[in-house]
């Protein structure tokens, strides 16, 4: 049994030598997140005391689960986990399925120059920052010359302008929207490469029974194209706490939506960095990075029993 784990040992050190320079190539990336993702992991310790930016982690006092009971007692912490919740589950539930939609049009497209015209059009939102993206939201939603008022004024609608950005009940639809709008076309690139992946024959044979484009689409597309679906399905359940950052953070900046717009995120944002509780500010992310964890290996599990899953 040794001798068969050395030589197994001695396979894979040939093969490396063997592919010497591709593993050069693997290495600075290796190298990056070793660094940048799990050396810096020690200051997850942060959240267990009460970290003084003077004396450092080291001389600082440790104070156990203080600050997650602190989180847990806040009079805001369901108002801030029914935000983040509700955007991650509406953002799951528009903004999932809205790119492989688009996808699947898109591939019954025939006309290359509308195609390509579309694919270009939905995927330029993507490269714009959300400041850019939250400068074009407020221009529109304005009240002084803003293109939405002025045209439901014009269609009689409305009597005067209304501030879409001050009224709590517009908030989600509005950051929904725009997050459909910046990520759709881009987001649809992967579903276009994986329907580009299925046996033509398959529809072909479909066409000589009888199967409408619909039954088509249903019956083949999506059941071929349902592996990628899943995987990236599972990587969403496992980001239900990461509701958002820039988006909610630039628009949401009038006090008066912060009962919509404050999620764990900015919460951890404002208390951390505006306020200077370190401490406090770690342990509520260590807090949302376990439970992320938690959500996405249970998902994977599930989705195992499918035959799809990351692991």
């Amino acid at each position: 049994m040794h001798r068969r784990q050395f030589k197994g040992n001695q396979r894979l050190v040939t093969r490396y030598f063997r592919q010497f320079d591709l593993q050069m190539m693997v290495i600075p990336g290796l190298l990056f997140i070793f660094i940048f993702n799990y050396i810096l992991m020690y200051g997850v310790l942060m959240a267990f005391q009460d970290y003084n930016i003077f004396e450092g982690m080291a001389g600082s006092e440790w104070v156990g689960f203080k600050h997650f009971e602190r989180f847990f007692e806040d009079p805001r912490f369901l108002e801030i986990m029914r935000n983040t919740i509700v955007l991650s589950v509406l953002k799951i539930l528009i903004c999932f399925p809205a790119p492989i939609i688009l996808a699947l049009m898109l591939n019954e497209v025939r006309h290359m120059m509308f195609k390509r015209a579309v694919q270009t059009i939905t995927y330029l939102p993507h490269f714009l920052s959300w400041v850019i993206v939250a400068g074009f939201a407020t221009s529109i939603l304005a009240t002084d010359n803003g293109s939405l008022n002025m045209a439901l004024e014009k269609i009689n609608l409305i009597d005067k302008p209304i501030n879409f950005l001050s009224i709590p009940e517009y908030f989600w639809t509005i950051i929904i929207s725009t997050n459909l709008w910046k990520s759709i076309g881009f987001a649809s690139i992967v579903y276009l490469a994986a329907v580009a992946g299925v046996d033509q024959q398959l529809y072909e044979a479909a066409s000589l029974d009888g199967a409408s484009k619909w039954k088509q689409i249903f019956l083949i597309t999506i059941p071929s194209i349902m592996p990628v679906i899943v995987i990236f399905f599972i990587l969403e359940i496992g980001n239900l706490l990461n509701a958002g950052f820039e988006d909610l953070l630039l628009l949401g900046s009038n006090p008066v939506l912060r009962e919509v717009s404050d999620v764990i995120d900015t919460y951890v944002y404002r208390v951390g960095i505006s306020d200077g509780l370190y401490s406090y500010a770690a342990a509520i992310g260590l807090f949302k990075a376990v439970i992320s964890v938690g959500l996405l290996t249970l998902a994977n599990q599930l989705a195992r029993k499918s035959g799809n899953s990351l692991w």
